[in-house]
């Protein structure tokens, strides 16, 4: 079975059933955006801080990276910046179109593996924001990898994703509010699908892997980058109980100023 692919449908069907990574911006937030007043989430409540972001976007190169469905795009188009949203699923991409069409935006869409980015020539962007996705691939360090190259010497890479520790818990249980620990981490769930209760979560919501903090954090700054931003925030499960099942970072790319240009 192709994961990847499986994830792309399982995603136009998340996004058709308005998924809440799925739901586009209003016109009233586009308006404000384009006033300067504006915000974006990658992980799941809190907003990135504004001085996380170059002081002038307008004219930047901007890519959304795992990013479609309408939300981070337009705000950035909107902002000026000239937009790039790259995506698994068609249906994400195409609430971004839609919202462009509807607004008067320019969006540029690209459907691919963020693991691959070829397409796009080395140092042509100077902002990567990547929104909390790459728990749906198997190996998180050609992303990273990917970044570096396409960002401008002092680009920034802005990324929100899980810190790994919920799938060592049995997610069948998460469901009914209990946490029980079976799993290892790494964990992925095409290795547990004779388990008929993961096979269900996974066949309905997508295919996860559990990335360790060494990937995501250390393949970082095994790739180039200096982590210079870092947040935790609730994820929306039981876990948030105990502890923050999300993270965001900043890193920039070195070998140049950061955020200048």
């Amino acid at each position: 079975m192709d994961y990847l692919k499986e994830n792309s449908k399982i995603w136009d069907d998340r996004s058709a059933n308005a998924d809440r990574w799925s739901v586009p911006v209003s016109s009233e937030e586009v308006a404000l955006a384009r006033q300067g007043e504006w915000s974006i989430l990658l992980t799941p409540t809190k907003p990135v801080p504004r001085d996380w972001f170059p002081q002038e976007l307008a004219g930047k190169q901007v890519l959304c990276l795992a990013s479609g469905g309408g939300q981070q795009g337009p705000i950035l188009a909107a902002t000026g910046a000239n937009v790039t949203v790259f995506d698994n699923s068609r249906t994400q991409l195409d609430k971004d179109l839609y919202v462009a069409n509807r607004d008067g935006l320019t969006i540029a869409t690209a459907q691919g593996n963020m693991q691959d980015l070829s397409e796009f020539a080395d140092e042509s962007f100077d902002l990567v924001i990547n929104p909390w996705s790459n728990s749906y691939i198997d190996n998180v360090l050609p992303v990273w990898k990917e970044c570096a190259r396409v960002l401008k010497k002092g680009g920034i890479l802005i990324a929100g994703f899980s810190n790994g520790v919920e799938s060592i818990f049995d997610p069948v249980k998460i469901e009914q509010g209990v946490l029980s620990v079976e799993y290892k981490l790494p964990y992925a769930d095409v290795d547990h699908l004779d388990d008929p209760g993961i096979k269900r979560i996974a066949e309905a919501e997508g295919y996860i892997w559990g990335h360790t903090l060494t990937d995501q954090i250390g393949g970082q700054i095994d790739a180039g980058f200096a982590i210079v931003g870092f947040y935790e925030d609730r994820g929306g499960t039981p876990l948030d109980n105990f502890m923050s099942g999300s993270i965001a970072t900043k890193a920039v790319k070195l070998g140049g100023p950061e955020g200048r240009g």
